[in-house]
């Protein structure tokens, strides 16, 4: 009920208007605090804790007090402003006519003997980041009902406290809501903090129709810091083999700070000590600590000025490892070399270092040369030249384990990751030199996960300068990951001759790794815009391939050419031709074919080779046409056949077609001159066709085929000299064949003593079981074997003819229709009749002297046989008989 009334008749715009022309500003303390109110039109008594305060005057923003208590009198034009925590205080009566009153201690002590439920538990703090003030506020004793609503108001002033115009602050303010969090508990927050400027805030509760007010409070956020507690508490090696224990801030402050480290002895005990407070994130402990049960906890405070200390760190304990690794976890670059260090605990004594052995994920036993004896507690080992981990299915690392050297190994180990980091940065200047793009890939596979990668450089002012170490101002550039899993960054504007030093880094939580850097100058990586206007045609009457075009647009330097061409077909093979000679904007390219269609395309570079090549230019393709007249008229050959009605014989003539490297590159039409013996001449056309006809009325008649293209007609041709005469002139007098396979034929022939001169031959053939056409073809005159080949059957008869061609005429031709199986067969049947008398006769020979050897025989045999009658052994022995078996 006393609560109600005080809300009703408290702080209205009019009060709050008066409380402002009349009070000053409360510093906020970096320690929690006390806002009191009262109603300024009830009896009241003052409380305030017991305390002695710096005396300092404040400015009421809207609390007051009524009635007055034994020892201070508080009217209607009276307020009251205080500010105390639990053992300072600070209050201060106001009066309508600006007088102010302190209270002297005895008042205070008086006052302090007393209670109230009309008082706010306030703390107000700036987060470590910088970036919020908090402030909590908590209603003591309330017994207020209904909903209330508490905001904070701030205003900011960059004025010094002497030169701060309350006046301003009427309807130039900011509003944050608070939060309640529990019952009569809220939380405040004003966002966006200006650390080093000065804040003028107060408390306002709203309870329906009711407002109540703190006092104006002052506040500079830098002063009032609270850090975060320290993360990460572990243990490493110093310099000096020593073991310390080591933390890290949440966020890296702007500010310094300082560290309280404290140890439990027993856990279960909860007894704590203060060791130390250091300035720096470490704290060297004794080795007789290690392997003990302490626990240990840091906070941390802003070193200069106000503020308050952080909460404590979680614990963390020194015996929860019987090995222990300096460092837990490396990570570090291909081909480089790392040492780790431990200390091993058995049974809660330490083993002594010359005992330790290390081994390599326990398949490896490190050799003993790569051991240190630190001391007597502590071994080292070093590991050189490390090559790239392998990943083992989940595991990105090598295990590193320090054992006794009875092979006893602990379960715990240390962790070795190895990343390749031989990242190659290319980059390349555009046609316009106005910027330049820069791509560098990853092997993904080999990173670790979690890891991130950023592209830094910095630029000198010319050229590349040496790099030794990563610059202080070195710049970050964003690249985009592209489809093909590389990333891509661009350089624009650029600075044609300055040098730009580049590398990868590569973040991660166990650290961070570089690339080795590389230097760019982007005029020496120009990628140029390929040539223009591209031309291409095969020359007329030259027959070569014409290649011209127009030099890109922004090209400051002299240029080389590539030309690549090709036979468009369906599967192109290029061919490449380079113009080293510069400038020059055509070329002329011998091809081995005039009449097809090429694709041509153009690129360039610096003359020098500096830089990259430029992209294709658009493909420009020939056009056929006729390069040439045909370089010579097409052989032929003729059929005579004779008309019995109307009694005269007439001459087919048939030839292949030219080829394309003999047409140059076609052939309209085919031209026929007729010469006869009386050196009459005349010419007819062909165009269409590969065959004439016409009758054979002369004695002589000699025949010449031309061809004519667009360009003009064949100047080297074939002839044909016809002639009744020479028809019957037999100069082949043998011919004969033989078959190799079914797809070549070897023709064989002699001549009779030479009369006539020969100018050459032609064989013809065809297969006399079918219908197919006869098959010829021209040979030269000094020769007498030739290899035929097309498709025959071998069981089938064929019919070959050999014609000799005489200056004057074809002459009687060769012919035969059998297959000889082997060539030599014919001159083993002509030495058959020479042999075969010699053979008989020989065997006449052998069989009579094997007659007369059989009658020697037996009359030596009978010279050595005894007479029956002069030798007793003999008599009764026929010897007839052995006779016969003789």
């Amino acid at each position: 009920m006393y609560w109600q009334k005080v809300l009703t008749v408290f702080l209205h715009l009019d009060f709050l208007q008066m409380a402002v022309a009349h009070c000053l500003v409360h510093h906020i303390p970096p320690w929690s605090f006390t806002l009191p109110c009262m109603s300024p039109n009830e009896t009241s008594i003052i409380p305030v804790p017991s305390g002695v305060v710096e005396t300092s005057s404040c400015l009421n923003g809207g609390c007051g007090m009524a009635d007055t208590n034994p020892m201070v009198g508080v009217t209607n034009q009276s307020f009251l402003c205080c500010l105390w925590n639990d053992i300072n205080i600070n209050c201060s009566l106001y009066k309508s006519s600006t007088e102010t009153k302190s209270f002297i201690s005895t008042e205070i002590s008086v006052l302090a003997s007393l209670h109230t439920d009309l008082s706010w538990n306030t703390e107000c703090w700036t987060k470590g980041d910088l970036e919020q003030l908090v402030c909590i506020l908590k209603l003591s004793k309330s017994h207020v009902n209904g909903d209330l609503k508490v905001h904070l108001l701030y205003a900011l002033s960059d004025l010094l406290l002497e030169d701060i115009p309350t006046s301003s602050l009427k309807g130039n303010y900011m509003v944050s809501h608070c939060a309640c969090k529990e019952h009569d508990k809220y939380e405040c927050h004003i966002p966006s903090l200006k650390p080093s400027y000065t804040y003028i805030l107060w408390l306002k509760i709203t309870n329906g129709a009711t407002t109540l007010q703190s006092p104006l409070l002052l506040v500079t956020p830098i002063n009032i810091v609270k850090p975060e507690p320290p993360l990460n508490l572990q243990l490493e090696m110093t310099d000096k083999w020593q073991v310390k224990i080591c933390w890290s801030s949440l966020v890296l402050a702007s500010y310094a700070l300082q560290y309280e480290v404290k140890f439990s002895v027993n856990s279960t005990q909860n007894t704590w000590q203060v060791v130390k407070t250091v300035l720096e994130n470490s704290l060297t402990i004794d080795d007789t600590l290690l392997g003990s049960s302490y626990l240990v906890q840091v906070r941390c405070k802003r070193l200069h000025g106000l503020g308050f200390w952080s909460e404590w760190s979680t614990p963390y304990s020194l015996n929860t490892e019987e090995v222990m690794y300096f460092p837990r976890k490396i990570l570090t670059s291909v081909g480089s070399n790392v040492s780790f260090h431990c200390i091993y605990i058995n049974k809660n004594q330490i083993v002594l270092s010359k005992k330790i052995v290390w081994w390599l994920n326990l398949a490896e036993e490190i050799p003993e040369s790569q051991y240190t004896l630190v001391n007597d507690h502590i071994s080292k080992v070093t590991l050189f030249n490390l090559n790239a981990t392998k990943p083992r299915g989940t595991f990105f690392y090598n295990a590193l384990y320090c054992c006794h050297q009875s092979r006893e190994c602990h379960h715990r180990y240390a962790e070795l990751y190895v990343v390749d980091v031989n990242i190659n940065i290319t980059c390349e200047t555009d046609g316009y030199l106005t910027k330049m793009t820069c791509r560098w890939s990853a092997n993904t596979i080999m990173l670790l996960m979690g890891s991130s990668l950023q592209l830094r450089y910095y630029r000198s002012s010319i050229y590349c300068s040496d790099f030794q170490s990563e610059p202080l101002k070195s710049e970050v550039k964003e690249c985009h990951l592209q489809g093909n899993h590389s990333y891509e960054c661009t350089f624009q504007p650029i600075f044609l001759l300055s040098g730009y030093t580049m590398w990868i880094e590569i973040k991660h939580l166990l650290g961070t790794l570089q690339s080795p850097p590389t230097c760019v100058i982007p005029a020496d990586v120009v990628k140029p815009f390929p040539p223009s206007s591209v031309k291409a045609e095969i020359t007329k009457n030259v027959g070569l391939l014409n290649v011209s075009w127009t030099n890109p647009a922004f090209a400051t330097i002299e240029l080389k050419f590539q030309i690549q061409y090709a036979v468009k077909r369906k599967e192109i093979t290029w061919e490449t031709y380079e113009v080293s000679k510069a400038p020059t904007k055509s070329v002329l390219i011998k091809v081995p074919d005039l009449c097809v269609v090429y694709i041509v395309q153009v690129r360039c570079i610096g003359v020098d080779g500096v830089g990259y090549w430029s992209d294709w230019s658009k493909s420009a393709f020939t056009v056929v046409k006729d390069v040439k007249a045909p370089l010579k008229g097409p052989e032929f050959w003729r059929i005579i056949t004779e008309d019995p009605i109307k009694k005269q014989k007439n001459i087919t003539l048939f030839w292949k077609p030219l080829i394309k490297n003999y047409s140059l590159c076609s052939v309209s039409r085919y031209m026929i001159e007729h010469r006869t013996s009386e050196n009459m001449t005349w010419s007819e056309y062909v165009d269409s066709g590969t065959t004439y006809t016409f009758p054979w009325t002369e004695q002589a008649h000699t025949i010449t085929i031309l061809a004519i293209n667009s360009v003009g007609a064949s100047l080297v041709n074939f002839y044909l000299p016809l002639s009744q005469q020479m028809s019957t002139v037999n100069t082949v007098q043998s011919l004969a064949a033989y078959p190799v396979n079914s797809s070549c034929v070897i023709l064989t022939w002699t001549l009779s003593p030479p009369t006539y001169v020969i100018k050459s031959f032609v064989i013809e053939w065809k297969n006399l079981n079918e219908e197919e056409g006869m098959k010829w073809m021209h040979l030269p005159p000094n020769i007498s074997k030739c290899y035929i080949y097309d498709h025959f059957i071998l069981i089938q008869k064929y019919q070959f003819s050999l014609y000799p061609i005489f200056p004057e005429g074809v002459g009687k031709p060769k012919t035969t229709d059998q297959f000889i199986k082997d060539e030599s067969e014919k001159q083993n049947n002509v030495g058959l009749y020479m042999i075969l008398p010699i053979v008989i006769l020989s065997s006449v020979l052998l069989l009579g002297m094997l007659l007369i050897s059989h009658q020697r025989m037996k009359k030596l045999f009978w010279e050595d046989v005894p007479n029956p009658k002069n030798c007793s052994w003999a008599q009764g022995v026929n010897f007839q008989k052995r006779m016969d078996i003789l």
